[in-house]
């Protein structure tokens, strides 16, 4: 059995296709939806759309995603447990080509593929589709190369029995997860046919805290695990320096990247002030990214 885990935090507006895109899944398996609402509108959203027998929706006290996901791994029966958030939206063929995997049982964890449904003719939407294409593109490598990788938040399936809860003050729960499977021997897989199209966002301080957020959170773990093996990393990014200037199109867009390069600096920065000097917490550094919703 497969065990879907949605956790969404006011998002009344995506939640229903988020939720409906699992129910249009080409998969014979017996499954079941479990949806962590972090606010009433939401939760009364999803309630008064969906009465099928295996949906089970719950609204927690808004603690964050770890709080939210350690109570659906208590609700959940299945011995795989599909991870995903409430604004974005899987393809019809995302389940099947994530459940496959686990026939080798080496495999702890599949991640899916990120893909921008933004406009590449602006800014943002460039950015967004640049940084999907190249974690692809590293995801693709390492993973020949039986290398570690760190799952997508967006959408990621994992062995139920690996983990069992997750610290609270996570920011980054999908590195912390990526590194705790690597840690007990187990591969972790990519596949580029499970797609989650997502929305990113749309104004420069919206991406920074989520990059912050997110980033920074990968910072944060490294301090909580034995495996130092790094897949994000300033040194990493360096490396990689010029590809913007590669993948783009046009005079335009090499405007965009050389933006791009600007701001990932001021990004990395910002991360090693605020979570390397002054070791901020969970709560000081999530802040909401209202452009993606």
């Amino acid at each position: 059995m497969i065990s879907i885990i949605i956790t969404s935090y006011k998002e009344p507006k995506t939640i229903v296709k988020a939720i409906s895109c699992f129910l249009n899944q080409k998969i014979k398996e017996k499954f079941e939806i479990i949806v962590i609402c972090g606010d009433k509108e939401t939760f009364n959203v999803a309630k008064k759309n969906f009465k099928e027998s295996n949906i089970f929706i719950y609204q927690d006290k808004a603690k964050g995603k770890s709080v939210a996901l350690n109570l659906a791994f208590k609700k959940a029966r299945g011995d795989i447990l599909v991870l995903s958030d409430g604004d974005v939206f899987v393809s019809p063929d995302s389940l099947k080509n994530l459940r496959k995997h686990f026939k080798n049982k080496k495999v702890g964890a599949v991640c899916g593929h990120p893909v921008s449904i933004d406009s590449r003719d602006s800014m943002m939407g460039f950015w967004s589709h640049f940084l999907t294409d190249m974690a692809d593109q590293i995801r693709l490598e390492r993973v020949r190369n039986n290398e570690f990788i760190v799952v997508s938040g967006y959408l990621f399936a994992m062995r139920k029995d690996i983990i069992d809860e997750l610290p609270e003050s996570l920011l980054s729960e999908d590195a912390y997860i990526s590194h705790i499977i690597w840690e007990k021997g187990y591969k972790i897989s990519y596949v580029t046919d499970a797609i989650v199209h997502i929305k990113y966002p749309t104004t420069i301080r919206d991406w920074m805290n989520q990059k912050i957020r997110s980033t920074g959170g990968y910072i944060e773990i490294r301090k909580m695990v034995k495996n130092k093996k790094k897949m994000r990393s300033f040194s990493n990014e360096t490396k990689k320096v010029l590809e913007p200037f590669k993948y783009s199109k046009n005079l335009k867009e090499i405007f965009y990247s050389i933006s791009l390069i600007f701001f990932r600096l001021i990004l990395w920065l910002t991360i090693f002030y605020k979570v390397g000097i002054l070791k901020k917490n969970h709560k000081e550094l999530w802040v909401r990214v209202e452009s993606t919703k």
